[in-house]
This record gives structure tokens, C-alpha cells and sequence, in this order.
């Protein structure tokens, strides 16, 4: 799926880039970056396409993934940590 068809996905499930990010846990940076690729990933592309399908059956998928309490990822060893002395 091309970014472009990815925007209009999201207009179709009426949510926006930076609420979607939100939903789904995964930075708006991150996503943002998919434009200059020019397409975005299989699973991103299968999830707005389920949200757009779930939005116009009146389904409330918004509820449903907040259900799932996703936690969002963090970079580790990112930074100057101290090391630890032996």
C-alpha cells in the first residue's frame, strides 16, 4: 500500500495520522517516515484497511484496541548510561 493510499484509508476510517498512532502505539515519527519510502508496511496497511472496514459497519474499533492495552516500544541502550564499575 503507497502512503497516499494509506492517508486516504485513514480518511476512510475516520481517524487521523497523529490519533492512529496514538491508537495503535507506535510514534507518529515512525509512521511519518513511511512517506519518504513511499509505501508503508504489510501490517500497518492490513490494520487501517481493518479500521476503515470496522468504521463503516459502525463498529467501534477504536474501544476495541484500547482494550488491548498496547504498550508502546522503547529503545534500549539508547544514550550514555554509566557502566557499572567491576
Amino acid at each position: 500500500m503507497t502512503f497516499i493510499e494509506f492517508k486516504k484509508m485513514l480518511l476512510d476510517a475516520e481517524i487521523s495520522l497523529p490519533k492512529f498512532s496514538k491508537l495503535i502505539q507506535v510514534s507518529e515519527k515512525n509512521i511519518q517516515s513511511y512517506k519518504k519510502k513511499g509505501e508503508v508496511p504489510n501490517a500497518i496497511a492490513a490494520l487501517v484497511t481493518c479500521f476503515a472496514s470496522m468504521h463503516h459497519k459502525n463498529i467501534d474499533y477504536r474501544t476495541i484496541i484500547s482494550d488491548l492495552d498496547l504498550k508502546a516500544k522503547t529503545k534500549k541502550g539508547a544514550g550514555f548510561a554509566k557502566k557499572e564499575e567491576s
